[in-house]
């Protein structure tokens, strides 16, 4: 092993500013290290022992950052909790995570008093002054040493799915055992597929909540490379390129509703900022409509690279030029992944038809903590799904057609609603659209389309009428939308991912489909 791994490259170099937060506060790795170290001597001091876990309710930014150091060189399992949720819903994490110590930020302190009930008060820990129910973190790291603890070993993090069904549940997986360092430098291998080149000068932008398991992959990867962390603390469109051009920002993780963002932006906007530092944007966790990764293309260069994957782990990979050779594609399997598409009866089918995508990752076995059911529910063989379709060109190409459980069987056909919200999502007058099945006594289901109109146009029955009529010779009139409803906000994870049941639940009151 060789000269990657934060903790090694904050040694050599204590002066590099590993870390950049929103509110433009810069961190050296000197010291971001030393309280990192200091967290593990006080943590190990309460007696937390390798194979614990610990929970951190944080923004963006160093402070999270340092639990996640922490962590991963004392063998514990990382949390980051999703920070919009309810108290309840924080409570049943930290609870289920088993977590020996809780972190919580004083902006989510109300939310996070409540989730803390889940752990004894004295592990409960604020990171900054008094909040009632909380001791203060640094009562924790006063007075320890900035040395390396002895006895290092690799820890991970144990990220929750978001739960569209039923409640979330923990991605667990073996600790290896390895020196965190070596454990570090084995992490990079993911960037590396996209030949991203380690060291200075590169940054990485943190476009979405830490919390999210691609962006804490991607930023902490980069981190291991030896690149700067530059936070977002909520997503701004030209805030994007502010920060692309003052700190020549060289890759990112984004998704497609960050490009629609981003293209709806004045012209004018978009030519005042100096992007040419920009070399690896990545996208992925929600399908992209084929015209707008062409705008992007366009403007951004040779840099728009896609992926699918999971937190169950395996994926693909689309390089700028895979996708302008097969548009529309997620690219082909890493050469760590393999691919399998199935029928209903779980048997592989031939290229080109559709079929629920299963993955699996060399040696990334893993179990949903507490939920061996569930674990075995979504297997076959050494194979897992997530319940995605799509299907394989012949090269090898995987294209994704939708969730399975958002397919509408109308009249017994089957209709990718992804497919019908990309030739909407292209129209000027749209900012965001759902669309999805609802109760039809005649066809079982009919098509629903629900559009966010874009900033300043007005919804009502002439836009629906004229976005259905942008449809004509581009998609089948099967697949038309046979009614279109309007929304002042599309109700959306800061990842991107859409929560389509909340949209889907009002039409279904009464009705026995499961939702």
């Amino acid at each position: 092993m060789g000269t990657l791994g934060f903790w090694r490259l904050a040694q050599a170099d204590p002066e590099w500013i590993a870390a950049v937060d929103p509110d433009g506060t810069e961190h050296r790795a000197g010291e971001l290290l030393a309280q990192a170290n200091r967290l593990v001597h006080g943590l190990r001091a309460l007696g937390l022992q390798p194979g614990d876990g610990i929970c951190g309710l944080v923004p963006n930014g160093a402070d999270g950052l340092v639990l996640y150091l922490a962590a991963l060189q004392a063998g514990w399992y990382y949390t980051p909790v999703n920070w919009h949720l309810t108290g309840p819903e924080i409570a049943y994490i930290v609870a289920d995570s088993e977590a020996k110590a809780f972190f919580v930020h004083p902006r989510f302190a109300e939310a996070g008093a409540i989730g803390a009930e889940a752990v004894e008060p004295h592990r409960r820990f604020i990171l900054g002054e008094g909040a009632e129910g909380f001791r203060p973190a640094r009562e924790l790291t006063d007075g320890q040493p900035d040395s390396a603890p002895p006895d290092r070993t690799a820890g991970l993090t144990m990220h929750y799915t978001s739960g569209t069904t039923g409640k979330p549940k923990g991605v667990r997986r073996k600790l290896s055992g390895l020196d965190p360092d070596d454990s570090a430098e084995l992490m990079t291998f993911l960037l590396g597929l996209f030949g991203i080149t380690p060291g200075r000068p590169n940054a990485h932008l943190v476009t979405s909540p830490s919390y999210h398991t691609a962006v804490t992959q991607f930023g902490g990867t980069a981190l291991h490379m030896g690149h700067t962390l530059v936070y977002m603390d909520r997503w701004d469109a030209e805030e994007l390129l502010r920060l692309c051009e003052r700190y020549g920002v060289t890759n990112s993780h984004l998704v497609p509703t960050h490009f629609k963002r981003l293209l709806a932006l004045p012209e004018e906007t978009r030519a005042r900022y100096d992007l040419s530092s920009l070399r690896w944007m990545i996208h992925a966790a929600a399908p992209c409509p084929v015209p707008v990764k062409w705008a992007m293309l366009e403007w951004w260069g040779e840099c728009v690279y896609e992926y699918y994957a999971a937190t169950e782990g395996g994926g693909t990979l689309a390089t700028p030029q895979d996708w302008k050779e097969h548009p529309g594609t997620v690219g082909k399997a890493w050469p760590i992944s393999e691919l399998l598409i199935v029928d209903d009866n779980g048997d592989p089918v031939p290229a080109g038809t559709p079929g629920t995508i299963y993955m699996k990752m060399m040696g990334a076995t893993f179990e949903y903590k507490g939920d061996p059911a569930k674990t075995a529910a979504n297997r076959l063989k050494d194979h897992f799904t997530v319940g995605d379709i799509g299907y394989l060109d012949k090269d090898g190409f995987l294209f994704l057609c939708d969730r399975k459980a958002d397919m509408i069987i109308s009249g017994g056909a089957n209709i990718y609603p992804a497919e019908i919200e990309n030739e909407l999502m292209v129209h000027p007058k749209v900012a965001d659209v759902a669309v999805f099945g609802i109760p039809d006594e005649e066809w079982g289901e009919q098509i629903k389309a629900v559009v966010e109109p874009a900033p300043g146009i007005e919804p009502g029955p002439g836009l629906a009428a004229e976005l259905l009529a942008s449809l004509e010779g581009r998609l089948a009139r099967m697949k038309w939308p046979r009614s279109v409803d309007f929304i002042a906000e599309m109700p959306r994870e800061p990842n991107g991912k859409l929560l389509k049941r909340k949209l889907r639940a009002p039409y279904w009151e009464g009705h026995d489909r499961a939702i």
